[in-house]
């Protein structure tokens, strides 16, 4: 292993789970450990009225001491200006879907996350959804999301120090080193 792959796992934290797992809440009480200011960077995207309020709440639901980076596309860019700062990127599965939806390259824009979070210093934390566990979708772009989010789900886990999977609210250690 190189000393860049050393310094990621150093400080790269990956929560997963489902829909309502308690990912968001259990990733941002890892973030908040570390001095603040920290930065949220979101990448949903308001597609319509329920998910606008959706992001509101959870701009609203945030403690004093985040600053939020709104950014669905260039995630390595976002990560890159953070800095030294503690970092949460909430969540890696709507920013895939970004992706495919904008026909980006996914493993270009991978491997460009992936450098970022080799050369970070500072904690980070990236939320993302287990989506394998369920029924095969039925469409071929449902069936690619799939398969792109269990690729992307491997890379960032092989690069960071600890993963952890969310249960009913409960964290359930994957992966610590």
């Amino acid at each position: 292993m190189t000393s860049v792959e050393t310094e990621a796992r150093t400080e790269c934290t990956l929560v997963l789970g489902g829909v309502r797992s308690g990912k968001s809440r259990h990733a941002e009480q890892l973030v908040m450990a570390a001095p603040a200011p920290w930065i949220y960077i979101a990448t949903a995207r308001a597609w319509d009225e329920e998910m606008q309020a959706r992001i509101e709440r959870h701009r609203e639901e945030r403690a004093v001491g985040w600053q939020t980076v709104e950014e669905p596309l260039g995630l390595a860019g976002a990560l890159e200006e953070a800095g030294p700062a503690p970092v949460l990127v909430d969540c890696l599965t709507l920013w895939l879907t970004n992706l495919l939806l904008a026909e980006r390259d996914i493993a270009s824009e991978t491997g460009a996350v992936l450098r970022v979070l080799a050369r970070r210093s500072a904690p980070t934390v990236l939320v993302s959804n287990e989506v394998g566990l369920g029924i095969v979708p039925e469409t071929p772009l449902g069936r690619r999301f799939r398969d792109e989010a269990g690729w992307l789900n491997q890379a960032v886990a092989c690069a960071a120090r600890r993963v952890v999977f969310m249960v009913a609210g409960l964290p359930m250690i994957v992966k610590a080193g």
